[in-house]
Order: structure tokens, then C-alpha cells, then sequence
């Protein structure tokens, strides 16, 4: 098909675009369709336009002057952007040294928070609490609480590099890198007799992960290589609703352990993931009082968890008893095909911390206190 517009003279070129604004739009339209892209159309095209600028007076040269200004420095703008190559969510992390990452953790610095929060007056607060719980209920059996509190920055500061909870060392307490299941036998039990109703629980948020983005309700955490995500039901014993209503096989079981850390900032309950190629920082957690269970979800080979420099290996559908408050590492070195090792963490009462003073710790170091 071959399209041969009409040819205008010069002198209706001319007029056109003299024309007033509303007939000239109309002529604009029909001119525009009848133009031939030709040399000779536009040369003609080129020295009416010169021709029409000269005949214009000097506001209409000024404002298309100004536009042709503001055309010029948005393209310059354009030019100078560097095209944005592809990042992964830990990408994103990246700058977090300057933002306060200590041993492999974002630290907040809020005051509401007592892992994220190191001053002076935090051994004055502590023992504040205390004494408001003694006068609420009794002294009795607070003896080591007491002590701990009293000479907390020596126990800290003098603490072999192996074991230094960032926090709270409550002493006389026995110290092992690892705990044998036997430690909390019901709540070890319980868990792995559930560990299907988990694993499922997990592949269905798992669905929703994407090379672009992460989903909603899960965390990143800063690490020397790979990526590490966490999915909460419990941070720092507050309860992350949304979370616990997309697992509710999952978070109705925390409350069937007897001994599962729930009402103060030392518990928490989340879904931890390590893609292939990640290591963790090696870090202390905060407290003694406390020993973490992983349930395995999925383990792929070489990975290894190094707790006071003794490597242990997580085992689908088994629990592995540690102190967190040991210097320890995880990492994942195993080939990508296998996929990420996954565990479901709980925080347990460590078996040695009476009844009494759970309850105690419990009011000392309750969330927002």
C-alpha cells in the first residue's frame, strides 16, 4: 500500500500557522496527515518555521526558548542516571555497618528496647523491678537474681570470651555450649511429633518469596555472605499478630511447651532461613537464662551450626538444644540445588532456672518495662 499525502503549497504552510488557535488545530491535524516525509517537504517545513519565529514577537521566542531550555536539562538529567543493576534483598543491607551492626544484628538504640539499648542506668532499672516484684510478692528464692543483678558488670566483664551475654548473666548456673534433649524432654518431643503440621506451614509462606522483593512479614538480617531471613511469631516476647495468624497450627503449639519463653524480651518463636552460600557472624545472645531450640525443617548437607567452637549438624524433624549465649556461627555452604536450610527456633527456660524466678524474670524484664 502505498499512502501519497496531498502537497500544500508554501504559502498554505505559511498561513497554518498563522491561523488562530482553534482553526489552527484543526488545520494542524488534517496538515499533519497530509504531510509527505520527504527532503523536500521538510526543507519547506524547516524554512516556514524560520520564517514563522521571525514573525512572531518576543514573548512567544521567550517561552519557546524556555521550553526548549527545560527539554535540553531534563535530557541531561536523563543521560546522567546510572542504569540500576539488579539487587537482592541482602543488597539492602549492605550499608548497614554505618547504620550500628553489631555482630551480625541491626541494632535499634531504642530506649524500649534492653538487647538494643546499652547505658549506665540499666543495672539502677533492673533492680528497680526487682524490688518492685519483691514488694508485690516475696523475696524468697530471688537470691541469685539478686546477686546477678547487684554484680552484673563484673560478671560481664570477667566472663571468659567463650560465654558473654550481652545482657543479663544470672550466675550458678551450668554452662555447656549444647543441652541434651533430655533437657526439656516434653517440649523436645512435642515439637518433633508436629514437625509435618511446620513444615507445611512454612512451604506455604515460602510460595510467596520472588527475586525482587520481600514478603510481607518477614526480616532480613545483616550477614557477611548469602542471605538469612527470619519469619516471627514471637520477637522479643511480644507477639507478631499477622505472623501467628498465617501459621495458627504453629503458634497454638507454642502454647502447649511448658517451657517456651513468651512473656519477656529473652523469647522469641520464628522460622529461620539460610540461603546457600551464607555465613553468619559469629555473636552472643543475651541472656543464660535461656537455651534455644531448633527444630531442622530442611537441612541440606554442609551446613553446620559452631556454638564455644563445637560444630554440630541440624537433622530433619529433629530438635537441637544450644546456649546462644556462647560465641556461635551458622553458616550454609551447601550447593544451590538443595535449596536454603530452614529450622523452626524457639527459646526455652534454661532447666536450672526455678519456677520462682522465671516468674520474677519474667516481671523484670517484661516487654516495654
Amino acid at each position: 500500500t502505498v499512502w501519497v499525502p496531498l502537497r500544500l503549497t508554501r504559502t498554505d504552510r505559511r498561513a497554518l500557522l498563522r491561523a488562530p488557535a482553534t482553526r489552527c488545530a484543526t488545520m494542524s491535524l488534517e496538515w499533519l496527515m497530509g504531510w509527505s516525509w520527504s527532503l523536500d517537504g521538510l526543507r519547506d517545513f524547516i524554512a516556514t518555521g524560520i520564517q514563522s519565529f521571525r514573525d512572531c514577537d518576543a514573548t512567544a521566542l521567550a517561552a519557546v526558548a524556555c521550553l526548549l531550555v527545560l527539554f535540553v536539562w531534563y535530557c541531561y538529567h536523563v543521560g546522567r542516571e546510572q542504569p540500576r543493576a539488579y539487587a537482592t534483598v541482602n543488597a539492602l543491607m549492605q550499608s548497614a555497618e554505618a547504620n550500628g551492626v553489631q555482630n551480625g544484628y541491626v541494632y535499634c538504640h531504642s530506649p524500649e528496647c534492653v538487647r538494643c539499648t546499652h547505658h549506665d542506668g540499666l543495672n539502677q532499672k533492673l533492680y528497680h523491678n526487682l524490688q518492685e516484684y519483691a514488694k508485690r510478692y516475696s523475696w524468697s528464692g530471688m537470691g541469685r537474681i539478686h546477686k546477678g543483678i547487684r554484680e552484673q558488670g563484673r560478671y560481664l566483664n570477667s566472663r571468659p570470651s567463650i560465654q558473654k551475654p550481652e545482657v543479663f548473666f544470672l550466675p550458678d548456673l551450668p554452662t555447656t555450649p549444647y543441652f541434651s534433649r533430655d533437657a526439656q524432654k516434653h517440649d523436645v518431643e512435642l515439637l518433633e511429633r508436629n514437625f509435618q503440621t511446620i513444615l507445611c506451614e512454612f512451604e506455604t509462606l515460602y510460595k510467596a518469596f520472588s527475586n525482587c522483593s520481600l514478603p510481607q512479614g518477614w526480616k532480613m538480617n545483616s550477614t557477611p555472605s548469602g542471605e538469612w531471613f527470619t519469619f516471627y511469631l514471637v520477637n522479643q516476647g511480644m507477639c507478631v499478630p499477622r505472623n501467628c495468624r498465617r501459621c495458627p497450627r504453629t503458634y497454638r503449639l507454642l502454647g502447649s511447651l511448658r517451657t517456651c519463653i513468651g512473656n519477656n524480651v529473652f523469647g522469641n518463636a520464628c522460622i529461620s532461613v539460610l540461603s546457600p552460600g551464607t555465613v553468619i557472624a559469629e555473636h552472643y545472645g543475651p541472656t543464660n537464662i535461656r537455651i534455644r531450640c531448633h527444630l531442622g525443617l530442611k537441612t541440606p548437607s554442609n551446613c553446620e551450626l559452631v556454638v564455644g567452637g563445637e560444630p554440630q549438624c541440624w537433622a530433619e524433624g529433629r530438635c537441637l538444644l544450644f546456649d546462644d549465649s556462647f560465641l556461635h556461627t551458622a553458616f550454609h555452604e551447601g550447593p544451590p540445588e538443595e535449596g536454603p536450610r530452614v529450622v523452626f527456633m524457639v527459646d526455652l527456660w534454661h532447666p536450672n532456672v526455678a519456677a520462682a524466678e522465671r516468674q520474677a524474670l519474667d516481671f523484670i524484664f517484661a516487654p516495654g518495662r
